[in-house]
């Protein structure tokens, strides 16, 4: 899977659980300053990815997922 194909299907997911339109939604979002998501959000959109890409993520690397972005680098770094 491609780190485009992890974006497209994380920018859907936010979209979804934050209530946001996906065009909205680019790699360099902040989830919290540019998303307005709240920690329940946070914990929310975690135990989701973990749950649709079959892994474990941490605390303390789910604490260094800021943007779109380095979510979607830390799936593709897991599914290698």
């Amino acid at each position: 899977m491609s780190s485009q194909e992890i974006f497209e299907e994380i920018r859907e997911l936010i979209a979804d659980q934050l209530g946001l339109e996906e065009e909205n939604i680019t790699m360099d979002s902040n989830i919290i300053d540019d998303l307005n998501a709240d920690s329940l959000d946070i914990v929310d959109i975690v135990v989701t990815i973990e749950n649709e890409y079959d892994i474990s993520i941490p605390d303390e690397d789910a604490q260094r997922l800021a943007t779109v972005g380095d979510a979607v680098d830390f799936i593709y770094q897991q599914n290698k």
